[in-house]
């Protein structure tokens, strides 16, 4: 299929539309983000000149919301990997107009969990070290190695399928033409490129899943490889794998629902988007709850004493708001929300889905936190507030990751132009091909059988209309 650039574009020029001018809430939204942002900078680097001693953290608590938050952004990194690499695989065709809001997220996320990281060792220069004299016995070692090597796939997977828009900008002279005009690499949209294109695509689909899951299963390890209460544990990996599914799921929802308000984009995303997603979420939902019993009742038949006083204190004592938010939001609200198909909408979808990240942060947290207030080692109650700085911290990379999100649509459609072109030029075709291909083939025509009887009433039949003529 070759893409020589048409003078317009048509029905899809609203699509262009957020490149070239915005509007007043855009704008807003936009400082506002940034002076959380500003905030969080500021934050980190008076951390930076008086250290760690800053923050709440200590002794036994030596991790705290950085190393929550950095659990909870990897996990939202998994949005990408399912929305646009499992659904592209299975050729699921109402992926096309969420693909790319996905694959960015996954980026931003990774970044912000990698700078979460850095706040947490006090000193970025430690990271240097590391890599000057690695440890590969050390689980911390195999995440970092994991997690860079993710977010090199995962840039490579969202810069590919952009080479296309990239060129039509190109082409039809958009603001930062010099920038398109070397990111494009020379497309031209021949037969050529587009099957080498199509080829790249399909493999780094098929990489990016397992290395994902390497990523969630390698962060839940640097938990169970310790001894402490409720972190040793094999069910940490699929758990952990489930729940930044479920966050992911969510944070593209949110996503979905906020560029199709502000861009105008309600003839690209459509409520079956939702719909679909909805069902989705319905079902991570589930399955998240069974990994919250499956930790759970075994602990508590188990009734270890170290083990108990965490389960407790997450159940019915001072960490207990923690955990029954975490409920609330990735469970109870969900299918109360969205239990049923008719109920669906996407304002009941939106709503569940900023309750389940809500929750997952929470759980963050109730994972981190609970477990070092109560060590094995004997020692004095501790405890753990969080300081000014690692609130500030916090929200400032959420707000600079949405910065940083409205900014790319603001140099790049959030929506893949040519991929909804694909979808109308041969989609349906496709479509109709496959379904043929594994339906059963049809019954051969019936072949008539003559009985004696009907043979003499046919000879009958012949005899009447030769009188008759």
């Amino acid at each position: 299929m070759s893409y020589p650039t048409p003078p317009s574009l048509g029905p899809d020029d609203i699509l262009l539309a957020p490149l070239r001018a915005a509007r007043k809430p855009f704008y807003a939204a936009a400082l506002a983000l940034s002076g959380v942002g500003a905030l969080g900078f500021v934050a980190w680097v008076h951390q930076l000149r008086s250290g760690l001693g800053t923050t709440g953290l200590g002794e036994p608590v030596y991790w705290g919301f950085y190393i929550a938050n950095f659990v909870f952004f990897t996990g939202l990194s998994l949005a990408g990997t399912f929305i646009s690499a499992i659904l592209r695989l299975s050729h699921a065709e109402w992926r096309r107009p969420i693909t790319r809001a996905a694959e960015v997220i996954t980026v931003l996320a990774l970044v912000f969990g990698a700078l979460n990281v850095l706040a947490d060792i006090g000193h970025p220069d430690r990271i240097y070290h590391m890599l000057l004299r690695p440890n590969l016995s050390s689980p911390l070692m195999w995440d970092a190695l994991c997690i860079g090597l993710y977010f090199a796939v995962s840039c490579l997977y969202l810069y590919l399928p952009l080479v296309p828009d990239i060129a039509l900008l190109r082409d039809r002279g958009e603001r930062f033409r010099w920038l398109y005009r070397r990111l494009a690499m020379g497309w031209q949209g021949t037969d050529k490129q587009r099957k080498r294109l199509d080829q790249a695509i399909a493999v780094l689909a098929v990489l990016v899943i397992p290395i994902a899951v390497s990523v969630h299963t390698v962060v839940s390890f640097i938990f169970a490889t310790t001894t402490q209460p409720m972190w040793h544990s094999t069910i940490f990996g699929p758990y952990f794998v489930v729940g930044a599914v479920h966050s992911g799921i969510a944070a593209v929802l949110v996503v979905m629902v906020l560029v199709r308000h502000f861009h105008h984009l309600q003839g690209y995303i459509k409520p079956i988007h939702f719909y679909r997603l909805g069902t989705l979420l319905v079902v991570t939902a589930m399955v998240w709850l069974y990994f919250q019993l499956a930790e759970i009742i075994p602990t508590y038949y188990a009734h270890e004493p170290e083990e108990m006083a965490v389960l407790l204190g997450r159940l019915t004592g001072r960490h207990a708001p923690l955990f029954w938010i975490t409920m609330a939001g990735c469970f109870v609200i969900p299918m109360l929300l969205l239990s049923r198909s008719k109920w669906r909408t996407i304002g009941r979808t939106t709503a569940a889905a900023a309750c389940v990240i809500v929750g997952m942060w929470f759980e963050r947290v109730a994972i981190v936190v609970p477990t070092l207030v109560h060590p094995r080692v004997p020692m004095a109650e501790a405890g753990y507030w969080p300081t000014w700085v690692e609130l500030s911290i916090t929200a400032g990379s959420l707000a600079t990751l949405v910065f940083l999100y409205l900014v790319f649509t603001k140099f790049f459609p959030i929506v893949s132009i040519w991929e909804i072109r694909e979808g109308r030029e041969r989609s349906l075709a496709e479509l109709t091909a496959r379904v043929s291909s594994y339906l059963p083939d049809p019954l051969p025509a019936p072949t008539a059988v003559a009985s004696p009887a009907s043979s003499e009433t046919a000879k009958d039949a012949t005899s009447a209309k030769d009188a008759m003529s």
